[in-house]
């Protein structure tokens, strides 16, 4: 086997893996969280609130739900902490915060109006490395308390690491309206049948399987139904009658996973992501598509690019086909759509002749989502009648073209992977009868913050390219319909814009100058 060097960026993290007979290299995105999103459990824990005022309040009523014994120390009490005092729910140390008040203490909430006494909560708690919050004022906290849907025993919580806290409960909010109350009900049912199901099924597979079976079919139906009942008899007759055998058949997924935005996924796409138990993933799918992947999947970087295959393309073929075997739910995440220029036929074809089930998911390809979001409709009545899509990178890595039906009037040409033969396209186009003053636009990282569109004509081309720093992925557009870009463009993200998103020649458009 040889060894293979890869640059390493600032944004990811190389693992490697050993699968017979390949070795694998994992790319997995370090991005860095503002904070570790936990669940404290509580209950008995001795906790101190500072203050006793009305933003108190609140956060005593979650310490209390959370079953800790809650101490509020304030020289005075508002009138809903008082009556919890009263209903002897809380104790009172009717005084100033006293750094001695911290002994064995478990969780400090600091909720003064007085931003010395709070810094004075947050120093003393952190030097003891007790967990400390300080109302509005994120810059004191170890922790902050987030917005929260209760489905108990289900917990979603939204946090904003104390940015934009109206911006959480605006979250929450549209979640109370998606989540039924129901998932709690389903939830302790799953609770409680859990060693069962254990006991039933001996592998992990199969366990996640049969409860993805549970919670998206019949016995989550009759607990939304409110047949709680019915939905207990339902989960029995399902757990007698399963076993491991039932779930030992792998599938493969072949997805695309579009050019970049992830809000451009399908909702299917999204569903077998968190279903998937491997991930085989490329080069051009974009870091925040892959963190969407279900947490706990083994993902595997395959991507392809000039000259430098981590893992060839047979390879991918026999891996899918082999992890299918295992009895695997293998996830092929492709960028763009797998059925263009994505070698998804390939893929599927050993497949096919195996018998292993598999699902096609469709992505928005490259040339429909880049040129949408430069602004350049591929047909229109004034300009083109046609589209045609092609590849300027052919398997020997020459450029061939049928350039005759590339030429013909009233159409568009999308290239894709035409950097590399930049100029011999262009020249050959131009041989082949293409005026030399067609408008090109060239798209580099398309729908993505990154977004560059450089505007030239056949004969500038590559002299604009080459004025400017281009790297892959990139797109080309051909066509008279790139005309209407300075008109239609509307995606024009400020991270690229501050550098020139948008580039022109000398001399055209709004963009003279370049």
């Amino acid at each position: 086997m040889r060894a293979q060097i890869l640059p390493i960026t600032p944004e990811e993290t190389f693992i490697t893996q050993w699968r017979e007979p390949f070795f694998i290299v994992c790319i997995i995105n370090s991005n860095i969280m503002d904070a570790l999103p936990i669940f404290l459990k509580l209950k008995h824990a001795r906790a101190l609130v500072v203050g006793g005022g009305d933003i108190a309040e609140r956060k005593i009523d979650l310490l209390i739900r959370s079953g800790a014994d809650v101490t509020v120390v304030s020289p005075s009490l508002g009138s809903q902490v008082h009556a919890l005092f009263i209903a002897e729910k809380i104790q009172w140390i009717e005084d100033c915060f006293k750094p001695e008040l911290l002994t064995d203490i478990s969780i400090v909430i600091a909720a003064t109006n007085n931003r010395e006494v709070n810094a004075e909560v947050s120093k003393t708690a952190t030097q003891k490395r007790i967990p400390v919050n300080v109302v509005d004022q994120p810059d004191l906290c170890t922790f902050t308390v987030p917005s929260i849907v209760d489905r108990s025993p289900v917990i979603i919580c939204i946090g904003t690491g104390g940015a934009s806290p109206v911006l959480a409960r605006m979250l929450k909010a549209r979640l109370e309206t998606l989540i039924p109350a129901a998932y709690g009900q389903l939830a302790c049912l799953a609770r409680d049948y859990r060693d069962r199901v254990k006991t039933a099924l001996g592998k992990i597979d199969s366990r996640r399987g049969f409860w993805e079976e549970v919670f998206q079919g019949r016995v989550a139906e009759l607990i939304f139904s409110g047949k709680n009942y019915s939905a207990q008899l339902e989960l029995e007759r399902m757990i007698e009658s399963t076993n491991d055998h039932n779930f030992e058949r792998g599938e493969v997924y072949l997805v695309g996973a579009g050019p970049g935005d992830p809000d451009l996924l399908t909702f299917r796409a999204l569903r077998l992501m968190q279903r998937a138990d491997v991930v085989l993933y490329d080069r051009l799918v974009a870091p925040a598509i892959v963190d969407l992947v279900r947490r706990d999947a083994e993902r595997m970087y395959v991507g392809k690019e000039k000259s430098n295959h981590v893992v060839s393309q047979g390879d991918i073929n026999k891996l899918l086909l082999n992890l299918a075997k295992e009895g695997k739910r293998v996830l092929r995440l492709k960028g763009g759509d797998p059925f263009i220029f994505g070698r998804g036929g390939e893929e599927i074809e050993g497949l096919v002749d195996e018998n292993i089930p598999f699902q096609v998911i469709p992505g928005v390809t490259a040339a429909t989502g880049c040129a949408s979001y430069a602004g350049i409709p591929l047909t229109h009545r004034d300009h083109a009648q046609s589209c045609l899509f092609v590849t300027g990178h052919l398997k020997d890595g020459s450029v061939d073209l049928n350039w005759e039906a590339l030429c013909q009037p009233g159409q568009t040409v999308v290239i894709y992977m035409g950097l590399t033969g930049l100029a011999s396209i262009c020249s050959q186009l131009i041989a082949h009868g293409m005026i030399s003053t067609t408008p090109v636009a060239l798209i580099q990282q398309g729908t993505t913050i990154n977004q560059k569109v450089i505007i030239a004509t056949l004969e500038s081309l590559v002299d604009t390219v080459n004025r400017n720093d281009v790297t892959p992925p990139t797109l080309l557009i051909v066509g008279s319909v790139v005309q209407l870009h300075d008109q239609l463009a509307w995606f024009n993200p400020e991270a690229a814009s501050e550098q020139g998103n948008v580039l022109a020649e000398p001399g055209r458009g709004k963009n003279d100058g370049i």
